[in-house]
């Protein structure tokens, strides 16, 4: 919020992405099943890593009088939202 604030008189915009499951090697594992909080071993769904790129690309394309502050990009059937 600072650096939003802050950097206004001089046209600096800045914007947070919260990013959820992006296909990599990183979630590999959740389309094979991962802990839940209730103890369960169930299958997270993941998203295309290029929709997580698209929208980066988007933020960053708008016009110095226009702002993201922020984003959640997340596959659709996430088990929670804001976990992390």
């Amino acid at each position: 919020k600072t650096i939003s604030l802050d950097g206004r008189p001089h046209d600096i915009a800045c914007g947070q992405i919260d990013i959820g499951n992006a296909a990599s090697d990183m979630t590999q594992a959740m389309t094979k099943g991962v802990p839940q909080a209730d103890g369960t071993l169930k299958v997270e769904p993941v998203m295309d890593v290029r929709h997580v790129a698209d929208a980066v690309v988007h933020m960053a394309s708008l016009p110095l009088d226009v702002n993201v502050q922020t984003i959640t990009i997340m596959a659709t059937k996430m088990p929670f939202v804001g976990r992390g």
